[in-house]
């Protein structure tokens, strides 16, 4: 899905791995790899009525969260990947480009509950702000301002290509880049995102990702035009940054992703375009193979910032 209105086309980096070259980084390590999230916690005691309350079990099972978004757990895993991610209640979370707030619902609740911290990283903004993301973020304050019992009281700062540091200097534990690589690749920010990330995390802090998966034997465009990346791409930008990779997860699989899809990764759930973006609904697209597959086949990474 591109949750980034107004991306633009930025410059091409200085190197990119060919289907060779992916396939021999991601093989290399593949040992590391495992087919269940690493639970780091024990999972709070239920009660007869549900979760514990301030559990990472109460907080995705949420009433507060709409129909719409429980829908999708099928496909995103929220429990399992913030696991993986090692999500603990008294964290300073960063969130790279939160989008309408899918993860927000759960993360915030979560923190504050336990008694941490959520900072939401949102697009750029100032007199250049591209109107369609400054309406964005103006829905996301205002959702997640609106109910201090539920969300606590969420940080805001934004991330660009000229914005500063996210928030001081390592002092955040976990970041997260979910499903955002492509968009910073579109707009010339990619190497930015993780470089600000290394700085706002404390030594030993971890970065989480979420990214769709282009296969590992083609060749990465350079803008990620389909909304694609490839695993290897991504763990050379980390490696970039200055990042340790720690292990990957299956948690996000979707083997039935064939990735050719006319629209990229959007033609599928839940952006679902029937035409190119900008141009009006197509009535006549047959979209019963995409409902079939589903949301996209998904790397899901755990790096960490050297102590």
């Amino acid at each position: 899905m591109h949750d980034f209105p107004g991306a633009v086309a930025g410059p091409s980096r200085r190197f990119l791995l060919t289907g060779a070259a992916a396939l021999g980084l991601i093989g290399a390590s593949g040992c590391n790899r495992r087919k269940e999230a690493k639970t780091e916690t024990s999972a709070a005691p239920a009660t007869p009525s549900g979760p514990s309350e301030g559990s990472l079990e109460w907080a995705v099972a949420g009433p507060w969260r709409q129909a719409s978004d429980k829908a999708r757990d099928q496909y995103r895993h929220p429990m399992e990947t913030l696991r993986f991610f090692g999500l603990q209640p008294r964290m300073t979370v960063v969130e790279f480009w939160p989008g309408s707030g899918w993860y927000t619902d759960i993360i915030a609740p979560y923190l504050a509950k336990g008694g941490g911290t959520y900072v939401a990283a949102l697009f750029p903004e100032g007199p250049t702000a591209d109107p369609a993301q400054a309406a964005l973020n103006a829905a996301f304050q205002s959702r997640f301002s609106a109910d201090k019992k539920l969300y606590g009281t969420p940080q805001f700062t934004t991330f660009g290509a000229a914005s500063g540091p996210v928030v001081p200097a390592g002092t955040a534990d976990l970041c997260l880049f979910l499903r955002t690589i492509h968009g910073w690749m579109a707009a010339g920010v990619a190497e930015k995102a993780f470089s600000d990330a290394f700085a706002a995390l404390r030594p030993g802090g971890v970065l989480g990702i979420e990214q769709h998966r282009l296969a590992p034997e083609g060749d990465q465009d350079p803008v990620a035009a389909n909304g694609y990346v490839q695993e290897a791409f991504v763990r050379q930008l980390a490696a970039e940054a200055g990042f340790v990779f720690v292990e990957g997860s299956e948690i996000n699989t979707n083997e039935t992703d064939t990735k050719d899809h006319p629209f990229g990764v959007d033609t599928l759930p839940p952006t679902r375009l029937t035409a190119p973006r900008g141009q009006p609904a197509n009535p006549e697209f047959d979209r019963s193979k995409y409902e079939t597959i589903g949301e996209s086949d998904r790397m899901t990474l755990k790096f960490r910032k050297p102590e």
